[in-house]
């Protein structure tokens, strides 16, 4: 018997958002991934009990609202860097994108309930509904995958898993395992019931501990990259006062001895716009002497300007050019800007009406003997999609980023993950330089090799790995994974329906 079955609505939903919070523990920094399997698992009853589609959806709601609360708290972090101006909106933003982002999980709950079923079936029926939200979610208006289920396997063997179902079928996976263990626990503990769920969950870690098992050893190359990290604070960074000692900073990482294969600056780190920083070049050219240097960079083209990322060769010659495609929405660029502007609205990190341009797309830029990187710009990194769209086979990831916007507690911690996620997925190593930290070297099994904490100034030298081959998910993508979910999603409703008649 449910002991929830008598309960109020307000009590569940109350209860059921508790949940929602203990569930984001999972993620980093805290990485309790027990908490999000338990409160997984102990949603499954709350949400059984439901009389109507309409109670599960609130309930649902409620628990997804706790989470993505939790999860996304850092998000009131960039509205405070110019408090006069933002930080009114931090509350809304929180509000909204937790209640906004929950709302695809509340379609799922009410879905699964609709359709009904038995109490196996309900539960597996939400797995496969919440998984297909969750799609939804990392797609449709831009796309926000932050803080997906499969976000609190990192550093741990279940993770692996990535680079053959990659993070939404692992997601998938971790929901139906939880799900129907809570069903079975709490609701049906009849012999079908506990014999699916002990096939479910017995099988889930047979594969995952084999598979973790199979995959390859890393290999470091002789090459050796150095990543720089000058710590510029968000409120300073552009600061007539302190730019030019950050300036000065990464410029003295980048001639200490010994001389590394390829230098990495992170993201925006030249205090100039490219057409005006000649000057800043030729300094970073003249301390980087003779090695290749990634940076990132603003420009402009007439009225649009990019978020950029440029390649000096070891001659000093600008050989290759990236600008960032998957803009942030409100951070670099607001919808309809021009008019927001008139309003006092403005992306965070651009003053114009519009913000900052999209540009073409994925692409691949030569690094000369170490290979071709694959650019990817700081939210960019969040998405299976971005990386996924190269137009070829790169040799290593490169992420240069800012994280200063996302304060000193959770953000960079839970962006540092998704950047290892990409790492296994793919099978590639990747270089991530941060303004503040995490900078580290992220090798193709997604464990840093070599890292700087948040908050220190500083550099690291670190071997490159060796990429491995291609993983079965960077062949296949989420195709596979989609469909699949919609011919289970199909199969329950048809088995649901063929028991009732």
């Amino acid at each position: 018997m449910n002991l929830a079955s008598g309960w109020p609505l307000w009590l569940r939903s109350v209860l059921a958002a508790g949940l929602g919070i203990g569930a984001a523990c999972g993620l980093a920094p805290l990485g309790y991934w027990f908490a999000t399997l338990l409160a997984l698992t102990l949603i499954a009853p709350l949400y059984l009990v439901c009389e109507t589609p309409r109670r599960a959806a609130i309930v649902g709601w409620a628990f997804a609202t706790g989470y993505f609360a939790h999860a996304l708290s850092w998000i009131v972090e960039p509205f405070l860097v110019d408090a006069e101006r933002h930080a009114w909106m931090a509350p809304f933003a929180l509000i909204f994108m937790a209640g906004g982002l929950a709302l695809f999980w509340a379609l799922a709950f009410g879905i699964a309930k609709r359709i009904g079923g038995s109490v196996s079936a309900q539960a597996a029926l939400l797995a496969v509904a919440l998984s297909l939200a969750e799609f939804g979610r990392g797609y449709l208006l831009t796309g926000f995958p932050w803080a997906g289920i499969a976000q609190i396997w990192v550093d741990t063997p279940v993770a692996q898993l990535l680079s053959l179902i990659g993070p939404y079928g692992l997601g998938a996976l971790t929901l139906l395992v939880a799900l129907l263990a809570g069903a079975v626990l709490f609701s049906d503990r009849s012999p079908r019931a506990l014999a699916m769920a002990a096939i479910v969950v017995v099988g889930s870690v047979a594969l995952t501990f084999s598979y973790a098992r199979t995959r390859p050893p890393v290999e470091l190359s002789t090459h050796v990259v150095r990543l720089i990290q000058p710590n510029a604070p968000q409120h300073q960074k552009w600061d007539p006062d302190y730019a030019p000692l950050f300036f000065a900073r990464q410029l003295e990482f980048t001639v200490a001895e010994p001389r590394p294969d390829l230098i990495v600056w992170p993201e925006t780190s030249v205090p100039a716009w490219l057409g005006s920083a000649q000057p800043y070049l030729s300094a970073i050219v003249d301390a980087a002497q003779g090695t290749p240097v990634f940076l990132g960079i603003q420009r402009a083209e007439g009225q649009r300007i990019y978020n950029s990322m440029i390649y000096l060769n070891a001659d000093g010659q600008q050989q290759g050019l990236y600008d960032k495609h998957h803009l942030a929405p409100f951070g670099e660029y607001v919808p309809f800007g021009n008019l927001m502007a008139r309003f006092g609205i403005y992306g965070m990190a651009a003053t114009t009406g519009n913000g900052f341009s999209a540009g073409t797309g994925a692409a691949l830029i030569p690094a000369g003997s170490l290979g071709k990187a694959l650019p990817l710009i700081c939210y960019e990194a969040v998405f299976t999609q971005d990386v996924l769209a190269a137009p070829g086979r790169a040799d290593f990831l490169l992420q240069i980023t800012n994280d200063a916007w996302f304060g000193t507690w959770s953000g960079p911690y839970q962006h540092l993950a998704q950047a290892q996620m990409r790492a296994i997925e793919q099978g590639l190593p990747m270089m991530r330089s941060a303004n503040t930290g995490v900078t580290a070297m992220i090798d193709p099994l997604g464990r840093m090799t070599a890292f700087l904490p948040l908050g220190q100034a500083g550099y690291i030298d670190a071997e490159l790995p060796h990429p491995h081959r291609p993983t079965i998910y960077s062949r296949i993508g989420d195709g596979p994974v989609f469909f699949l979910l919609l011919i289970l999603f199909a199969l329950l409703w048809h088995h649901t329906r063929h028991r009732r008649d």
